[in-house]
C-alpha cells in the first residue's frame, strides 16, 4: 500500500456516510417514498426492469423506495445495498421481506455475472471523478453479459463539484458519463435529461453489459 492512499480514497467516504447518517430522519421525511419520485422516472425504473432476466441490486437503496418498487412494481428479485446504516435499518423495518445490506460499491458480495442487473439512482453523485470507474467495473462484474445497469445522476455542461444539501456531489454531461460507462464494460442503450422551472438538472443512463471488453 502506497503511503496516504488509504486515507484519500476512504475519506469522502466516510464523510458521505456521516453526512448522511446525521440527516437520515430529515432525507427520509423527504425523500423516503415514491410519492417524491418523478412519474417519468418510474415509467423509466419500469420499463429498464422489464429487459432484465436474473436477480436486481438496488446500489444506493436509501431507505428501500426503489427497493420495493422493483419488487412489487416490477416483479423483480431484488435486494439493496447502502452505506448509511440508518438507512438500512429503515428499510429493513418498512420491507421486512426484502434483503437489505450496509456496504459500499467497490467490492460487492456478489459473484461474477450473478446479476440481471444494477439499478444506480443517484448513488454515484458523490464519487470524485477520478475515482467513479472503481464502482462501474464493479457493476459490470457482477452483472452477467447482457444483463442492464441504470444510472441516475445530476446533468451539466461539464464535470464538477457543487455544494449538495448533504455533501459535496458532482455534476456530469451525460457524454462523459456514457463514455466511463463503456469504458467499465458496458453498451449506452438509451439517455434522458430533464431541465426547467421546478426540476433539478437530471440524467439518466441505461445500459447493457457487453459480453467482453
Amino acid at each position: 500500500m502506497i503511503d496516504g492512499m488509504e486515507n484519500t480514497s476512504a475519506q469522502p467516504r466516510d464523510t458521505v456516510r456521516e453526512s448522511y447518517s446525521a440527516r437520515s430522519q430529515e432525507y427520509v421525511d423527504l425523500l423516503g417514498s415514491m410519492t417524491s419520485t418523478h412519474p417519468s422516472d418510474r415509467a423509466l425504473v419500469r420499463s429498464w426492469a422489464a429487459t432484465l432476466t436474473g436477480p436486481v441490486l438496488d446500489a444506493g437503496c436509501g431507505p428501500g423506495q426503489w427497493t420495493d418498487f422493483l419488487a412489487t412494481e416490477c416483479g423483480q428479485a431484488v435486494s439493496g445495498i447502502d452505506l448509511v446504516p440508518e438507512f438500512v435499518g429503515r428499510a429493513r423495518l418498512e420491507y421486512p421481506d426484502l434483503t437489505f445490506e450496509v456496504g459500499g460499491f467497490e467490492a460487492l458480495h456478489a459473484a461474477t455475472g450473478s446479476l440481471g442487473g444494477v439499478l444506480s439512482w443517484y448513488s454515484l453523485i458523490h464519487h470524485r471523478p477520478q475515482e467513479i470507474r472503481t464502482p462501474l467495473a464493479e457493476f459490470a462484474r457482477v452483472i452477467r453479459p447482457g444483463g442492464g445497469v441504470l444510472v441516475g445522476f445530476f446533468e451539466g455542461a461539464a464535470v464538477g463539484p457543487f455544494d449538495h444539501a448533504v455533501t459535496t456531489a458532482y455534476r456530469w454531461p451525460v457524454a462523459e458519463l456514457g463514455q466511463e460507462l463503456v469504458t467499465a464494460g458496458f453498451e449506452v442503450i438509451e439517455t434522458h435529461t430533464r431541465t426547467g422551472s421546478g426540476y433539478r438538472p437530471h440524467g439518466a443512463i441505461a445500459a447493457r453489459r457487453r459480453s467482453s471488453r
